[in-house]
């Protein structure tokens, strides 16, 4: 055949490992405990675990500045101004908050309305083989869902390079990773079925006009 595809409004999923996660995570744990220890958190998304209130950055200022930073450097070189490319005229401003999933905890699908990105950092994926590759994957949904499975549930479209196209992603986790992508993306996270807790940061970031202060 001679026809072509052309590939229409790519989604960007940023995956990276966070330099010295080991010692960041070694740092960082122990306040997280600490703080679940002594609040009751919140119920959100969460099914089954714990999440804490949106105040990371008070008790846990050090760590989260470090991981934070490295975030933005991501947010920046994956998006650009286009009419001011070489001097952005926004700032980055975070919302943050903890994740402590026991096994068989879960997350409802859900998206962040008004942010522009989201991330999620695993400071541990609560696997003994360090690589979260028991359950727990966070999963991506297509924003046309269901729509794309109405008609056909076993129907797919077929991508550009030939690979199937899937209404879901589902992405193995593994201690020191951050995933990010745009908060209008819906996601979720099914059932972890390590045998210990599954700790993860969440962060979302609003773009902020640099002359609205």
């Amino acid at each position: 055949m001679t026809a072509q595809v052309v590939g229409l409004f790519d989604t960007p999923i940023v995956v990276d490992e966070l330099p010295n996660a080991a010692s960041f995570n070694a740092a960082l744990k122990p306040l997280i405990q600490a703080r679940r220890a002594e609040r009751p958190g919140v119920s959100i998304s969460n099914i089954g675990g714990w999440q804490s209130e949106h105040d990371v950055a008070e008790w846990a200022a050090e760590p989260v500045e470090y991981l934070l930073q490295h975030i933005f450097a991501l947010a920046n070189a994956y998006c650009v101004d286009i009419v001011s490319p070489g001097a952005p005229r926004h700032q980055w401003a975070s919302d943050i908050w903890v994740n402590v999933s026991p096994p068989h905890a879960s997350n409802q699908m859900h998206t962040h309305p008004g942010a522009y990105w989201s991330a999620i950092y695993y400071v541990d994926d609560g696997s003994d083989t360090g690589d979260g590759a028991i359950g727990g994957e966070l999963v991506i949904e297509d924003p046309r869902m269901p729509m794309v499975l109405m008609t056909m549930p076993n129907l797919r479209l077929r991508s550009p390079n030939g690979s199937v196209h899937e209404p879901q992603l589902k992405m193995k986790v593994r201690s020191g990773r951050i995933i990010m992508f745009p908060s209008w993306l819906s996601h979720g996270v099914v059932p972890h079925q390590g045998a210990r807790d599954r700790i993860s940061i969440a962060i979302n970031l609003l773009a902020v006009p640099l002359n609205s202060t």
